[in-house]
């Protein structure tokens, strides 16, 4: 006997879940890019407490839906895109540099800044690399 879903579970996805893409949501979200950008720059520029400040910016990017726009708007590019949007959504990236943010923290408390310095800027190679190498790679 096998053991089988409701209707209702079956599915992943129902038609009151899909909804069509919103038209014109440049209208709204270009304005908010460029007001976010210019608090962010504001804050920065008259030594706000930049952290606060930009922890403000990323919520309402984030509850605005802004970040997925913006992926959007990258993935319009011809070719290359597509896959620059599917190499930022690897998790591998994220968790590499979650990792080395939790690193540098430790390793400037214990007084080793300079190292850090050093640390971040291959992280951010190994990154870049990671990312170059996946593009060519889906060329070849």
């Amino acid at each position: 006997m096998q053991n089988q879903l409701p209707k209702q579970q079956a599915e992943l996805f129902t038609e009151e879940d899909m909804q069509p893409p919103m038209r014109g949501a440049w209208k709204l979200m270009l304005p908010l890019a460029i007001v976010l950008l210019g608090v962010f720059y504001t804050a920065w520029h008259f030594g706000w407490h930049t952290q606060a400040v930009g922890t403000g910016v990323i919520l309402v990017a984030f509850f605005t839906k802004l970040f997925i726009w913006l992926l959007g708007v990258i993935a319009l590019v011809p070719v290359v895109g597509p896959i620059v949007v599917k190499v930022l959504s690897l998790s591998l990236i994220w968790l590499l540099n979650a990792v080395g943010y939790i690193v540098s923290i430790v390793a400037i408390r214990r007084g080793y800044s300079k190292d850090v310095l050093t640390y971040r800027g291959l992280t951010i190679a190994l990154l870049i690399g990671i990312v170059i190498g996946y593009v060519i790679g889906h060329f070849i």
